[in-house]
């Protein structure tokens, strides 16, 4: 099994998607949730019908930018709500930010990857052909997943390598650079997470729950890689010494999908497919959800955006989300009872980061509290 699906298919999804969505909310919607751990979603519709939006990254001009694999097309929006598009390669799927100021992405219609400036010139560079991974490498290069069981590397000049991965039949989807130097990728053939150094040698870790089909990582802020389990219901952790944890996501048959990434308040946050919700959980592995105001919008792409915001893509719904999260100073009658709130959503050491402490040498909560006010 793929996350991604061969393209007729996945436009008929996409389309099948649609027709089940239900959207009173106009041109944009919100949805506020409790204050214990409320969220405002607002949702922005792609200019293009049914260009089923993938993968999203943040862009070096403050913009985010999405791959539109249904419509051959990049997309890209401002914080504020405001589309350009960009005809491109055959079926961009993967996304990424590139050392040298462009957007890079996989086209997994093609043996290419593509690049665009963020004034929309675009260049081609034959390759291998890409999936749903792509990130920059630490020695300055593009590294890629590969549909033919490899890892490819390419430089910002085009110069294209590539290193076969030991387990056959790996079907590798996500890739992320690791804290250690590495990369680090998702196998979901085998049921592995996989470790590649930039000269190409190769370490490969199991993962307990069989079957799990793991798909998007990301480099936590605790040093470690978190993952998706696509099957498992799960979201995994990986040491760089090879050590996985795996913690049980709350909504069953939540199908996480093929993306993941560290949020601003130092949390993990996910997309849920099946269930139609925004997933968050902290390093210590506690879980908040939050639902999606379109009904089967089939959420996939998430980042972390340069407004402190997460955006996701919604392939069904066709749409670009914004999400803000955490407790409202608003909903509580007093600082105490919202900074108890906020060191609850956040948890002990991200509240201490954001809040610290004073000349006086008073604790986080107090500084919280003095503060909120």
């Amino acid at each position: 099994m793929r996350i991604w699906l061969d393209r007729s298919v996945r436009v008929a999804m996409t389309v099948a998607g649609r027709l089940l969505s239900i959207s009173l909310l106009g041109l944009f919607a919100t949805l506020l949730l409790p204050a214990a751990a409320s969220a405002a979603i607002t949702e922005f519709p792609i200019p293009t019908a049914a260009s089923d939006p993938a993968l999203i990254t943040p862009g070096p001009d403050g913009a985010l930018w999405f791959t539109e694999p249904a419509a051959d097309k990049i997309g890209r929006i401002t914080t504020g709500g405001t589309f350009t598009e960009f005809p491109a390669g055959s079926l961009p799927i993967a996304i990424t930010a590139g050392p040298d100021g462009a957007l890079w992405f996989t086209e997994g219609g093609a043996n290419k990857i593509g690049r665009v400036t963020t004034s929309g010139n675009f260049s081609e560079f034959p390759a291998g052909r890409g999936w749903v991974g792509i990130t920059a490498g630490p020695d300055g290069a593009l590294w890629f997943t590969e549909q033919s069981n490899k890892i490819g590397r390419i430089t910002t000049s085009g110069n294209f390598s590539e290193f076969s991965i030991p387990t056959a039949n790996s079907n590798p989807q996500g890739i992320t650079a690791g804290p250690d130097g590495a990369l680090w990728f998702t196998e979901a053939g085998p049921n592995k997470i996989g470790r590649v150094t930039t000269s190409g040698n190769f370490s490969e870790f199991p993962i307990p729950t069989a079957g799990s089909f793991p798909a998007g990582i990301a480099a936590g802020p605790d040093g470690a890689l978190w993952f998706t389990e696509n099957l498992g219901n799960k979201i995994g952790r990986v040491t760089t010494g090879g050590s996985v944890q795996e913690f049980p996501i709350p909504t069953a048959g939540s199908f996480p999908q093929d993306s993941i990434t560290a949020g601003p308040d130092g949390a993990l946050w996910f997309t849920e497919a099946g269930a139609n919700k925004i997933g968050r959980v902290t390093t210590s592995g506690n879980f908040s959800e939050f639902p999606i105001p379109t009904a089967a919008s089939n959420p996939r792409g998430i980042t972390a955006g340069p407004d402190g915001a997460l955006w996701f893509t919604e392939s069904s719904g066709n749409k670009i989300g914004r999400l803000t999260a955490g407790p409202k100073r608003s909903d509580f009658k007093n600082a105490a009872k919202f900074c108890e709130a906020e060191r609850a959503f956040l948890g002990d050491s991200a509240f201490r980061q954001r809040y610290g402490t004073n000349r006086n040498g008073a604790n986080a909560f107090g500084q919280c509290v003095r503060q909120s006010h």
